[in-house]
């Protein structure tokens, strides 16, 4: 909204012109969008205790959630939202259909997020909006979505997948974009909210991830960068870096009140929507494949829950004393401190990795 307030008026004020840069509206995304936190956390927070008097605990989690995670409110993503929502629209340039293709996948997942939330409440259970649902949903608003980003990007790149390490090498995928492209929202989605499970262990690493994608969808937007760096540009994409980092502060913020002891935690409506965000950000800036790389963290704990339910029903047995995998550690006696800060240091390392294919190919 900034940029085109403001940048029309640049000529004849100079200073406006900081505008023009998305380095500088990305910084001002994260902060403002951990202001927004840090001014409205507590009262969000309280508002959901006023409305949760005893919010349900999960039955797939181990008996002592029962007792330290009991009367902690859920349906925090509110917060993300409210903060990267409102930052985005703040700064990032709103003539950008990218921007808008991510913002829809994001708040419609959210969306889906808070009524499952709402359902669990209002049921007293925690079950909520039905699996197939939820993937129902997800669906159609992914789909909705990848028409969108492939009529915004131009051909044949638009249904093209790049490869890391490689950088000559794209797949055209033809039709099988869409079925693809879906499965990497969607799986992105449901990843993040399998990892959200103990205080702060999903937050830290969603943050970091999108850090990452904010360097991708800049380098990819930038012709120059791209061109240096051998990768693919695609215009228009280098706009979300400004959602990314506004994804970045509201993490930063929300982290604030979800640290170890948890205030709050962010629910389906925070995790199903940030995981759709950057399953989004990796459709439009061709970097799915390496989505699975900075998010590899997500990956292992959405695999180790599919390996635990096909072993028991192929075998009877089980793979994990719990799925997903931080469960696991957490019937090992490992304490949740230790889990959760292993984690996000794997989830560094990941980042790490995946920001080295800009360079290596």
């Amino acid at each position: 909204m900034l940029y085109n307030l403001l940048v029309p008026f640049a000529d004849s004020f100079a200073p406006f012109n900081v505008f023009r840069y998305i380095t500088f509206r990305s910084g001002g995304a994260v902060m403002t969008a951990l202001l927004i936190a840090f001014l409205f956390g507590e009262g969000i927070i309280g508002w959901l205790k006023s409305k949760q008097p005893e919010p349900p605990i999960r039955a797939d989690t181990p008996e002592r959630h029962a007792l330290t995670k009991k009367g902690t409110p859920t349906m925090g993503g509110v917060l993300i939202l409210l903060s990267l929502g409102v930052s985005t629209l703040l700064w990032a340039d709103l003539r950008n259909g990218y921007v808008w293709a991510v913002l829809t996948v994001t708040l419609g997942f959210g969306a889906i997020g808070f009524y499952d939330d709402y359902l669990k409440l209002t049921k007293k259970n925690s079950k909520g909006l039905s699996g197939r649902g939820k993937l129902l949903f997800q669906f159609l608003i992914s789909l909705a979505a990848t028409a969108w980003i492939v009529y915004l990007t131009r051909e044949p790149l638009s249904t093209q997948v790049a490869v890391p390490f490689f950088k000559d090498l794209l797949v055209d995928f033809g039709l099988f974009f869409f079925p693809f492209a879906i499965f990497v929202m969607v799986g992105a989605s449901n990843a993040v909210n399998l990892t959200d499970g103990l205080d702060g262990l999903a937050i830290v690493p969603v943050m970091i991830a999108a850090g990452c994608f904010a360097a991708f969808a800049y380098v990819a937007g930038n012709a120059i960068f791209a061109n240096y760096l051998l990768i693919h540009h695609v215009p228009g994409a280098g706009e979300l870096a400004v959602l990314c980092a506004a994804i970045v502060g509201a993490s930063l913020g929300f982290l604030w009140f979800n640290a170890p002891p948890a205030m709050v935690f962010m629910g389906d409506t925070g995790s199903l929507s940030m995981g759709g965000a950057l399953g989004a950000v990796a459709v439009v800036t061709k970097n799915e494949f390496t989505l699975a790389i900075v998010g590899g963290l997500f990956v292992v704990e959405a695999v180790s829950v599919i390996v635990q339910v096909a072993s028991f029903k192929l075998t009877g047995r089980r793979i994990f004393l719990m799925a997903p995998l931080h469960h696991h550690f957490e019937k090992m006696g490992w304490a949740e401190p230790t889990i959760v800060i292993r984690f996000w240091i794997i989830a560094s390392i990941l980042a790490l990795a995946g920001l080295a294919t800009l360079k290596l190919r």
